[in-house]
């Protein structure tokens, strides 16, 4: 069904724009939404909007910068997903940008849109290496209408060394395990994260990317 929803992906340097293109390009087909891809850096854009991802990967700092960059981008996200309510889906690093603050390589101010605070991963189990690399289970701890029609336990996509530890428990919707519990989710409001990449997630990545599509909050 044609639809008039643009989804804009933002590009600021860092990420594979790509593939979370494809992979929403790929959700959009099979669930025959008709919604409109866009890979853009443009704040105008943004507004315009009806849905926005904020993708990410390396280090919290140099993402930081290359958002920060880009004239006007981080006032017309707040304009469009904090003052005019658009759905937002962070992943990876751009999960990690909403925290108030981060410690890699030195201290950072975040987006501070989720309370919390990214720090290193320190698993409890001395063999885990770092960076927590390849496929775990996603387990839900409060329920999101994102989550319709998965299952608790489903596997997903994980490649990072950081983590965001969560301030109010209510805005962590999903865990997993390595070493101990991780944050893998987060909600608020219009507000979705993911640690995990669902782009390369496979099923279960496209299932969640069809929710996000159709979520209104």
């Amino acid at each position: 069904m044609p639809s008039s929803e643009t989804i804009a992906i933002i590009d600021y340097g860092s990420g594979n724009l790509r593939s979370a293109a494809k992979a929403f390009e790929r959700a959009i087909r099979e669930s025959g939404s008709g919604q409109r891809v866009v890979v853009t850096n443009d704040p105008d854009q943004v507004r315009r909007a009806t849905r926005i991802v904020l993708p990410g990967v390396g280090a919290f700092g140099d993402c930081l910068a290359g958002l920060s960059a880009i004239d006007g981008i981080v006032e017309a996200l707040r304009d469009a997903v904090l003052d005019r309510g658009r759905p937002f889906l962070g992943i990876c690093v751009g999960m990690q940008l909403l925290a108030s603050s981060a410690q890699e390589y030195g201290d950072h101010t975040g987006l501070d849109w989720i309370a919390g605070h990214v720090e290193l991963l320190r698993p409890d189990d001395p063999s885990l290496k770092i960076p927590h690399m390849g496929w775990n289970t996603l387990h839900m701890v409060n329920q999101h209408p994102i989550f319709e029609g998965l299952e608790d336990g489903e596997h997903v996509y994980f490649v990072h060394s950081n983590h965001l530890e969560i301030q109010y428990p209510q805005d962590r919707i999903a865990i997993t395990n390595y070493g101990g519990e991780i944050t893998a989710m987060v909600g608020r409001d219009n507000i979705v994260g993911t640690q995990f990449h669902p782009e390369k997630s496979q099923a279960a990545g496209i299932h969640l990317l069809q929710n996000f599509l159709t979520w209104k909050p």
